[in-house]
């Protein structure tokens, strides 16, 4: 019970701010810089989310194993593809296809190596404390 709790909590954390940043992006930097550019200035900064989300999960919720700091790592990734999903879906009115058809190869990467990274950043961020 623990990992999910800390998963949804983990997903909460990086979507809040994700959310938050792709509005602006979407608005402000896109017009301006272009989608790609866009996408890849955010980038760092989500980055730095994932690493202060995986932080505040794993002291929060005692995620006192491996086993357990992966699971709610890959837990989060799953909540997190799931909303953008729907947001897809949804708000945009985009099928599945078109999504991903419509990405920016660079930046469609950059974000598939971000998923990667948010899911084991929980086991990261704890093998650094030990260092």
């Amino acid at each position: 019970m623990t990992v999910l709790r800390a998963g949804t909590a983990y997903f909460l954390w990086v979507f809040a701010v994700g959310f938050f940043l792709g509005v602006l992006r979407e608005l402000w930097l896109s017009p301006w810089l272009g989608a790609r550019v866009a996408e890849l200035v955010e980038m760092p900064v989500m980055l730095a989310v994932i690493v202060l989300a995986a932080r505040w999960t794993v002291r929060r919720f005692v995620l006192a194993t491996g086993p357990a700091r992966l699971g709610a790592g890959l837990l989060a990734v799953a909540w997190l593809l799931l909303a953008e999903i729907a947001l897809v879906l949804g708000l945009r009115g985009l099928t599945l296809a078109e999504s991903v058809a419509g990405r920016d190869p660079l930046a469609g990467s950059v974000y598939v190596l971000s998923l990667l990274i948010m899911a084991v950043m929980p086991w990261l961020v704890s093998r650094a404390g030990r260092l």
